[in-house]
């Protein structure tokens, strides 16, 4: 079976990857069914925008029911430092302790497979790829001034 081609969206010159293989949060996050989990990682959108990943925290542990939007954790990256929530209510099961470490595999082109943040249960509806590639297209213009407001 071929996998369908991954869906392009166009950052500038940057092409931000949306694989077709996995569903997505508006929150900029991909979740790919593992076993009977969601393993959940940052888009190559939301990559783009962070920039240069170098530190990740967890506040929680393993096996913490959590409430949709719930603070987990945050991320510092050359850009900023940013608060990480959950797409979703449901329960995070596992961490990925690699990026513990060395968060370096989020910026890489592999963000897709050893770039996962973390997997957990839940019940929530997610955007198709189709969908998703939508959600961008509708929020691209009011990103980019976001944007140029941070560099101005």
């Amino acid at each position: 079976m071929t996998m369908p081609d991954d869906l392009v969206f166009m950052m500038g010159n940057f092409e931000a990857r949306i694989p077709q293989d996995r569903v997505y949060s508006k929150s900029h996050l991909w979740l790919m069914p593992v076993a009977d989990r969601w393993r959940v990682g940052f888009t190559a959108y939301s990559v783009r925008l962070l920039q240069d990943v170098y530190f990740l925290d967890w506040f929680i542990d393993p096996f913490t029911h959590v409430q949709e939007k719930q603070k987990i954790g945050e991320i510092e990256s050359s850009k900023a430092l940013s608060d990480l929530y959950t797409p979703a209510a449901g329960q995070i099961l596992e961490f990925n302790e690699e990026l513990l470490n060395d968060p370096s595999a989020i910026n890489q082109a592999d963000n897709y497979t050893k770039g996962w943040l973390f997997e957990m249960e839940n019940e929530a509806q997610w955007l198709t790829p189709t969908e998703y590639l939508q959600v961008l297209e509708d929020g691209w213009e009011q990103t980019q001034r976001m944007i140029k407001g941070q560099l101005n």
